[in-house]
């Protein structure tokens, strides 16, 4: 039970807030809270709760020009991760939920992922190109163990010869090295590893249900030790949380193997900024003006920025301190390491439907 006061240990957000598109909403009163307090009752059910659904659709085509993938792909809707800063709560008010706690404790699950997928890769006009998982929430956040959809996927990505990236900070994509060694064999896979610090205490209160830094370097590891790209995520950066670690986090990529980095500057975007702030407040108050103040420096006074091509790096003199850490750290810890381009060229021998010559 929450305490009036008390930081909410394994949650990212510390509250639910209005859903934008709700004609009503509800508050749970302090007075409410203290009574439940006393008399040792729960007044909210913190447990995650997993909702099957069924859309129509699978594969997304991404409209922003700044994100850096053409198509993505999402099993499940919501994430069990709870980071706080995460960009995709915002999503989840289309469905019905709050962008704070709901966010984290209901999460979408898409049962027919795998044959919609496969439905896709039939149309005649589909022509390959690298589909990201997940783009939104992450692909291996804690559901994926007991549901497997994500590693379905990647089974029909295989079978269809098909290119796949895929974005995580979950060790959990361990489970999976047998089938994304042999993606990686025909050079149809990259993985983005996001690190955002190199510290357990800072880790823990941004990203509560996330695998450890520890792990994470170590997938980075065994990915690249058997023939995976593996590009480094350090994002997002946040003035006065994480920003004193970039050369650090680049290094550490760096000594594991890594291909390269890439890094955006943190933004409040939507409900995110009162989800942030709430939080912030209670897990760090003695630098929570600091924190937010630099942030808004980033982004011409404000918390977020929806500028494309602006938006993701930021502005303004702590924007270009982060811009040249990060070409430093490239320059000294990543030269002549690149990602290569997928192969997009075996789908066609391998269209559903189509016979194979081998």
């Amino acid at each position: 039970m929450k305490i009036p006061g008390e930081h909410l240990k394994g949650r990212g957000a510390q509250q639910n807030v209005a859903n934008r598109f709700s004609a009503h909403s509800h508050e749970m009163r302090d007075d409410f809270l203290n009574h439940c307090n006393q008399e040792g009752d729960e007044p909210q059910n913190l447990k995650t709760l997993f909702i099957d659904t069924f859309p129509k659709t699978i594969v997304n085509k991404v409209e922003s020009p700044d994100v850096g993938m053409g198509y993505s792909l999402n099993p499940y809707q919501g994430c069990e991760h709870g980071c706080v800063y995460c960009y995709a709560r915002n999503s989840h008010e289309y469905w019905g939920y709050s962008a704070g706690l709901d966010f984290e404790s209901r999460i979408l699950v898409k049962r027919n992922a795998v044959r919609l997928l496969e439905q896709h890769f039939a149309k005649k006009s589909w022509k390959a190109t690298p589909i990201v998982l997940s783009g939104n929430t992450d692909c291996y956040q804690p559901a994926e163990r007991e549901h497997e959809i994500t590693r379905d996927l990647l089974k029909t990505f295989l079978k269809f010869r098909h290119p796949v990236g895929i974005i995580t900070k979950n060790a959990l994509i361990q489970r999976d090295l047998d089938i994304i060694k042999e993606l990686a064999s025909y050079n149809l896979i990259h993985v983005n590893m996001s690190i955002t610090s190199l510290e357990e205490k800072t880790r823990r209160l941004l990203e509560p249900r996330t695998a450890s830094v520890r792990k994470r370097l170590e997938t980075v590891k065994k990915l690249t030790d058997i023939g995976v790209p593996v590009r480094v995520m350090t994002a997002p950066i946040i003035p006065g949380i994480n920003s004193h670690e970039i050369l650090p986090l680049i290094k550490a990529a760096a000594d594991h193997g890594a291909n390269s980095v890439g890094y955006t500057v943190v933004r409040l975007n939507g409900a995110i900024g009162a989800i942030f702030e709430n939080w912030i407040r209670s897990a760090m108050p003695d630098r929570a003006d600091k924190v937010l103040n630099q942030i808004a420096a980033c982004h011409g006074g404000n918390l977020n920025d929806s500028q494309y091509g602006r938006r993701m790096k930021g502005s303004g003199e702590f924007a270009n301190q982060i811009q040249s850490q990060m070409e430093l750290g490239r320059k000294k810890y990543l030269s002549g390491r690149e990602k290569p381009a997928l192969n997009c060229e075996l789908f066609e021998q391998y269209r559903p439907g189509q016979l194979s010559l081998f």
